[in-house]
């Protein structure tokens, strides 16, 4: 029943606290996540930013969704009643925190604040690849919005797989958000679906995200693109949702000489860092996969690894471009032709991200992937990389299954409130009932 006011306050109350705990917080997240201290860092900045961002929108208004038709006795399929629209809260959210993300996709992360400011209760089921760190965060996302009047159990953090599941099922709980593997995603999917009562479940998945560079492209800023890709599959170990999995290059020769030396940090856990070698050896050892290039990482590092294959390849196992490898692995692709990419592009059911590298604004081949790539992504990028996903209004980070389970809607970006609030029209109300903002001015 709070108002965005009253919504924002509390948000700004939990960011302010989390930029005062960060000495406390980010030494922990270091020792749970081995990620190094300034990625943390800036993850709790852009937390808090996404705190902050939520809260001005609130305060602005942007984020409301009101529509206002006044009675019309003239209305051309008869007289139209006076009828208007908002939204309401959805209920309490269940969140899964990600394990790659320990602040912005975590306890008070993404899908935390854009419940909170939806005006729902949360509960968050932490992930136990850093426990200590979200029992952490959680006491200090509790005590602020306390100190700011906030009814009490508000924000709720439970641990643990068995009671995760419980929470899916429990008639409490309606909407749950979810970040992690498509195998872990589509279990808790089905439970949310088999209810009495199914619920919305806004999960987001597993994701290749291929890349097409352009043969002008290639010949005009191949050097360029080399050292752009290099970067964005290594950064953060490969353990970015929308790390570039798949590139289709016209010289697959040219383009593995051209890159610069490839490098990788820790990955975030032993668990992690034997899926990926799991998943890295069964992709290579596919017909027509070839190790192109592995950079042995040094102790307690993973290994850089480029795949090799061909168009010819794909079209005989299309799964070669869909299996996801978390972690510094890319396969490379080879084609001949713009439409041996394009069949390519078609066995993809969804992806977060499709990227273009092309030459410039005129280039006509980038053109026609850019409209291909529309079809099964998200976001789709042009002449950057995809991995840097900004909090924003326009943002959109999702996409067709499996890279979500809710393609009409995002995870990140202030358009996010939108998952945990429904609908609901008002007929022929008293203006004293009427909510705030459905009310005449």
């Amino acid at each position: 029943s709070a108002g965005p006011a009253v919504r924002a306050r509390w948000l700004l109350a939990v960011a302010d606290a989390l930029d005062a705990a960060a000495g406390t917080l980010v030494p922990v997240a270091r020792t749970e996540t081995r990620l190094p201290e300034g990625r943390l860092s800036g993850e709790l900045r852009r937390t808090t930013f996404q705190l902050r961002l939520f809260a001005e929108r609130l305060h602005s208004g942007a984020l409301d969704d009101v529509h206002i038709d006044h009675a019309d006795p003239d209305w051309p399929m008869g007289a139209r009643p006076d009828i208007r629209r908002t939204t309401v809260p959805l209920g309490p959210v269940l969140v899964f925190a990600a394990s790659n993300f320990p602040f912005a996709f975590s306890v008070l992360g993404g899908d935390t604040a854009s419940a909170l400011a939806a005006g729902c209760p949360v509960v968050v089921k932490a992930h136990p690849g850093h426990p200590e760190l979200s029992r952490l965060t959680a006491a200090v996302g509790r005590e602020a919005l306390a100190d700011a009047g906030a009814p009490a159990h508000l924000l709720q953090i439970i641990e643990g797989e068995r009671a995760g599941a419980d929470a899916v099922q429990d008639r409490r709980t309606k909407a749950v958000g979810f970040t992690g593997s498509t195998r872990g995603g589509r279990h808790l999917f089905d439970l949310a679906a088999a209810r009495p009562d199914p619920i919305p479940f806004y999960g987001e998945l597993g994701s290749t995200n291929p890349v097409v560079v352009t043969p002008a492209g290639w010949a005009g800023r191949g050097e360029e693109i080399a050292t752009g890709f290099a970067g964005s599959c290594t950064l953060g170990s490969g353990q970015f949702c929308t790390q570039p999995g798949v590139v289709f290059v016209p010289d697959a020769d040219a383009f593995l000489a051209a890159l610069p030396s490839l490098s990788a940090g820790p990955m975030l856990n032993e668990r992690i860092g034997t899926a990926y070698t799991d998943a890295l050896d069964a992709l290579a050892a596919r017909d027509g996969v070839e190790v192109a290039r592995r950079v042995p990482g040094e102790e307690g590092q993973p290994d850089v690894v480029l795949l090799r294959t061909t168009a010819d390849a794909v079209r005989n196992d299309p799964a070669l471009i869909t299996t996801e490898v978390f972690g510094p692995a890319s396969l490379v692709v080879a084609y001949r032709s713009p439409e041996e990419v394009e069949e390519a592009l078609a066995e993809f059911e969804g992806t977060l991200t499709g990227t273009v590298q092309a030459a410039g604004a005129d280039d006509a081949v980038g053109l026609r992937m850019l409209d291909l790539l529309t079809r099964y992504a998200g976001r789709v990028i042009w002449n950057e990389w995809p991995t840097g996903v900004t909090v924003s209004d326009a943002q959109q980070h999702g996409g067709p299954w499996p890279a979500s389970t809710a393609p009409t809607t995002t995870s990140v970006g202030t358009a996010a409130i939108r998952r945990f609030r429904r609908p609901v029209a008002f007929q022929n109300v008293p203006g004293a009932a009427l909510p705030p903002e459905l009310r005449d001015r």
